[in-house]
Protein backbone atom coordinates (compact mmCIF):
# COMPACT_ATOMS: atom_id res chain seq x y z
CA UNK A 1 0.00 0.00 0.00
CA UNK A 2 -0.28 2.01 -2.31
CA UNK A 3 -0.17 0.18 0.51
CA UNK A 4 -1.27 2.63 3.38
CA UNK A 5 -0.70 0.78 6.20
CA UNK A 6 -2.01 2.89 9.04
CA UNK A 7 1.42 3.16 7.51
CA UNK A 8 2.04 3.50 3.69
CA UNK A 9 0.63 6.42 0.92
CA UNK A 10 0.19 6.91 -3.21
CA UNK A 11 -0.38 3.62 -1.49
CA UNK A 12 0.74 3.75 2.18
CA UNK A 13 -0.88 1.75 -3.37
CA UNK A 14 -0.49 5.22 -1.59
CA UNK A 15 0.46 4.94 2.19
CA UNK A 16 1.66 1.87 3.84
CA UNK A 17 -0.83 -0.18 6.00
CA UNK A 18 -1.65 1.51 9.53
CA UNK A 19 -1.00 -2.46 10.85
CA UNK A 20 2.14 -3.21 8.74
CA UNK A 21 3.15 0.39 9.09
CA UNK A 22 5.34 1.90 7.01
CA UNK A 23 8.48 2.82 9.41
CA UNK A 24 10.43 5.44 9.56
CA UNK A 25 12.12 4.22 6.34
CA UNK A 26 9.36 5.59 4.06
CA UNK A 27 10.22 9.19 2.82
CA UNK A 28 7.80 11.84 4.04
CA UNK A 29 5.64 11.57 0.89
CA UNK A 30 3.15 9.58 1.21
CA UNK A 31 2.89 5.85 -0.56
CA UNK A 32 -0.48 4.98 -2.28
CA UNK A 33 -2.91 2.21 -1.05
CA UNK A 34 -1.96 2.24 2.91
CA UNK A 35 -1.67 0.40 5.69
CA UNK A 36 -1.06 -0.02 9.10
CA UNK A 37 1.86 -2.92 9.80
CA UNK A 38 1.84 -5.47 12.17
CA UNK A 39 4.77 -7.25 13.04
CA UNK A 40 3.93 -9.56 15.46
CA UNK A 41 2.77 -12.33 18.09
CA UNK A 42 -0.20 -14.47 17.71
CA UNK A 43 -3.32 -12.50 19.10
CA UNK A 44 -5.39 -13.68 22.41
CA UNK A 45 -5.85 -17.20 21.62
CA UNK A 46 -9.39 -16.59 23.85
CA UNK A 47 -10.50 -14.45 20.82
CA UNK A 48 -12.22 -15.74 17.51
CA UNK A 49 -10.56 -13.82 14.35
CA UNK A 50 -12.30 -14.21 11.07
CA UNK A 51 -11.22 -12.80 8.23
CA UNK A 52 -13.99 -12.06 6.14
CA UNK A 53 -15.23 -9.39 2.87
CA UNK A 54 -16.58 -6.30 4.30
CA UNK A 55 -20.50 -5.97 4.68
CA UNK A 56 -22.31 -2.76 4.30
CA UNK A 57 -22.68 -2.13 7.73
CA UNK A 58 -19.25 -2.55 8.20
CA UNK A 59 -18.57 0.66 6.14
CA UNK A 60 -18.95 3.40 9.19
CA UNK A 61 -16.76 0.70 11.40
CA UNK A 62 -14.03 0.70 8.90
CA UNK A 63 -14.15 4.55 8.31
CA UNK A 64 -13.01 5.04 12.19
CA UNK A 65 -10.64 2.23 12.52
CA UNK A 66 -8.62 3.67 9.32
CA UNK A 67 -9.02 7.12 10.99
CA UNK A 68 -7.89 6.07 14.34
CA UNK A 69 -5.13 3.70 13.21
CA UNK A 70 -3.31 6.82 10.55
CA UNK A 71 -3.96 9.88 12.76
CA UNK A 72 -1.19 9.23 14.96
CA UNK A 73 1.47 8.49 11.89
CA UNK A 74 3.89 11.00 11.15
CA UNK A 75 3.55 10.40 7.13
CA UNK A 76 -0.48 10.12 7.23
CA UNK A 77 -2.07 13.52 5.46
CA UNK A 78 -5.55 12.39 6.91
CA UNK A 79 -6.60 11.07 3.29
CA UNK A 80 -6.74 7.31 3.83
CA UNK A 81 -10.93 6.91 5.56
CA UNK A 82 -12.11 9.33 2.48
CA UNK A 83 -9.93 7.64 -0.44
CA UNK A 84 -11.28 3.88 1.11
CA UNK A 85 -14.69 5.99 0.35
CA UNK A 86 -13.89 7.39 -2.95
CA UNK A 87 -13.16 3.54 -4.06
CA UNK A 88 -15.93 1.87 -2.90
CA UNK A 89 -18.30 4.74 -4.22
CA UNK A 90 -16.68 4.45 -7.90
CA UNK A 91 -16.54 1.05 -7.88
CA UNK A 92 -12.98 0.97 -7.54
CA UNK A 93 -12.74 -1.06 -4.08
CA UNK A 94 -11.59 -4.65 -6.14
CA UNK A 95 -11.37 -6.26 -2.70
CA UNK A 96 -11.89 -5.24 0.78
CA UNK A 97 -11.63 -7.82 3.88
CA UNK A 98 -11.71 -6.77 7.47
CA UNK A 99 -10.21 -8.77 10.47
CA UNK A 100 -13.25 -9.15 12.81
CA UNK A 101 -12.59 -10.19 16.14
CA UNK A 102 -15.70 -11.38 18.02
CA UNK A 103 -18.23 -9.23 15.86
CA UNK A 104 -15.84 -5.99 16.25
CA UNK A 105 -13.91 -4.83 12.78
CA UNK A 106 -10.13 -4.53 14.24
CA UNK A 107 -8.54 -4.60 10.89
CA UNK A 108 -9.33 -3.76 7.25
CA UNK A 109 -7.38 -3.92 3.80
CA UNK A 110 -8.42 -2.73 0.21
CA UNK A 111 -7.50 -3.45 -2.74
CA UNK A 112 -8.11 -1.42 -6.42
CA UNK A 113 -6.86 -1.62 -9.76
CA UNK A 114 -3.46 0.05 -11.12
CA UNK A 115 -2.22 0.49 -14.34
CA UNK A 116 1.54 0.15 -15.07
CA UNK A 117 2.35 2.52 -18.54
CA UNK A 118 -1.42 3.23 -19.16
CA UNK A 119 -2.30 -0.43 -18.78
CA UNK A 120 -4.65 -2.43 -16.11
CA UNK A 121 -3.59 -6.03 -17.07
CA UNK A 122 -4.72 -7.55 -14.30
CA UNK A 123 -2.70 -5.66 -11.41
CA UNK A 124 -3.34 -4.43 -8.61
CA UNK A 125 -2.53 -2.11 -5.65
CA UNK A 126 -2.67 -2.67 -1.63
CA UNK A 127 -4.06 -0.48 0.36
CA UNK A 128 -4.91 1.80 2.74
CA UNK A 129 -4.35 -1.09 5.24
CA UNK A 130 -4.90 -0.37 8.92
CA UNK A 131 -5.16 -2.52 12.53
CA UNK A 132 -6.97 -1.24 15.63
CA UNK A 133 -3.93 0.35 17.79
CA UNK A 134 -4.48 -2.17 20.77
CA UNK A 135 -4.73 -5.25 18.36
CA UNK A 136 -1.17 -4.26 16.31
CA UNK A 137 1.60 -6.39 16.80
CA UNK A 138 -0.27 -9.74 16.56
CA UNK A 139 -0.48 -10.82 12.99
CA UNK A 140 -3.52 -9.24 11.69
CA UNK A 141 -1.99 -7.09 8.93
CA UNK A 142 -0.47 -10.17 8.02
CA UNK A 143 -3.03 -12.07 8.00
CA UNK A 144 -5.41 -9.21 5.59
CA UNK A 145 -2.48 -9.13 3.09
CA UNK A 146 -1.88 -13.16 3.08
CA UNK A 147 -5.84 -13.22 2.26
CA UNK A 148 -6.24 -10.63 -0.33
CA UNK A 149 -3.58 -12.31 -2.17
CA UNK A 150 -5.16 -15.52 -2.02
CA UNK A 151 -8.62 -14.21 -3.40
CA UNK A 152 -6.75 -11.97 -6.00
CA UNK A 153 -4.81 -15.00 -7.51
CA UNK A 154 -8.46 -16.94 -7.35
CA UNK A 155 -9.36 -14.42 -9.51
CA UNK A 156 -6.81 -14.21 -11.83
CA UNK A 157 -4.68 -11.44 -11.12
CA UNK A 158 -1.32 -11.21 -12.38
CA UNK A 159 -0.13 -9.32 -9.17
CA UNK A 160 0.14 -6.39 -6.87
CA UNK A 161 2.05 -3.41 -6.24
CA UNK A 162 2.54 -0.87 -3.42
CA UNK A 163 4.58 1.67 -1.56
CA UNK A 164 6.17 0.98 1.20
CA UNK A 165 8.87 -0.41 3.88
CA UNK A 166 11.15 -2.64 1.88
CA UNK A 167 12.02 -4.28 5.53
CA UNK A 168 8.33 -5.01 5.93
CA UNK A 169 6.59 -5.61 2.96
CA UNK A 170 9.56 -7.93 2.07
CA UNK A 171 8.82 -10.54 4.62
CA UNK A 172 5.46 -10.59 3.01
CA UNK A 173 7.02 -11.74 -0.50
CA UNK A 174 7.21 -8.09 -2.32
CA UNK A 175 10.58 -7.09 -3.43
CA UNK A 176 11.38 -4.43 -6.01
CA UNK A 177 13.72 -4.82 -8.95
CA UNK A 178 13.45 -1.63 -10.17
CA UNK A 179 11.94 -1.57 -12.81
CA UNK A 180 8.49 -0.29 -11.58
CA UNK A 181 8.61 3.63 -10.79
CA UNK A 182 6.00 5.80 -9.22
CA UNK A 183 6.33 9.71 -10.03
CA UNK A 184 9.92 10.59 -8.55
CA UNK A 185 9.73 7.76 -5.40
CA UNK A 186 12.98 5.68 -4.58
CA UNK A 187 12.27 2.99 -7.16
CA UNK A 188 13.17 0.58 -3.89
CA UNK A 189 9.90 1.35 -2.36
CA UNK A 190 7.99 0.67 -5.30
CA UNK A 191 7.12 -3.14 -4.69
CA UNK A 192 5.42 -6.19 -6.10
CA UNK A 193 4.46 -9.48 -5.84
CA UNK A 194 3.76 -11.43 -8.92
CA UNK A 195 0.93 -14.05 -8.84
CA UNK A 196 1.07 -14.79 -12.46
CA UNK A 197 3.06 -14.00 -15.43
CA UNK A 198 6.57 -11.55 -16.01
CA UNK A 199 7.11 -9.23 -13.54
CA UNK A 200 6.13 -5.57 -15.06
CA UNK A 201 7.90 -2.78 -15.72
CA UNK A 202 6.63 0.51 -16.26
CA UNK A 203 5.13 3.54 -14.36
CA UNK A 204 2.86 2.67 -11.78
CA UNK A 205 -0.60 4.83 -11.56
CA UNK A 206 -3.20 3.76 -8.59
CA UNK A 207 -6.75 4.40 -8.76
CA UNK A 208 -8.30 8.13 -9.25
CA UNK A 209 -9.54 8.24 -5.88
CA UNK A 210 -5.88 8.53 -4.96
CA UNK A 211 -5.31 11.25 -7.54
CA UNK A 212 -8.01 13.41 -5.93
CA UNK A 213 -6.78 12.54 -2.18
CA UNK A 214 -3.05 14.31 -4.13
CA UNK A 215 -1.50 11.22 -3.93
Amino acid sequence: MVARSSSHRPPTAARPPAEIWASAHVPPRPTLPRATPDRGALGDPEATLLIRPERPDDEDPIDRLTTAAFEPQWFSDGSEAPIIRALRASGQLTLSLVADEDSKVVGHVAFSPVTIDGSHDGWFGLGPISVRLDRQRRGIGRALVAEGLRRLGERGARGCALIGDPEIYGRMGFASDGLLSHLDLDRAIVQRIVLAGPAPRGELRFAPAFDAAGH
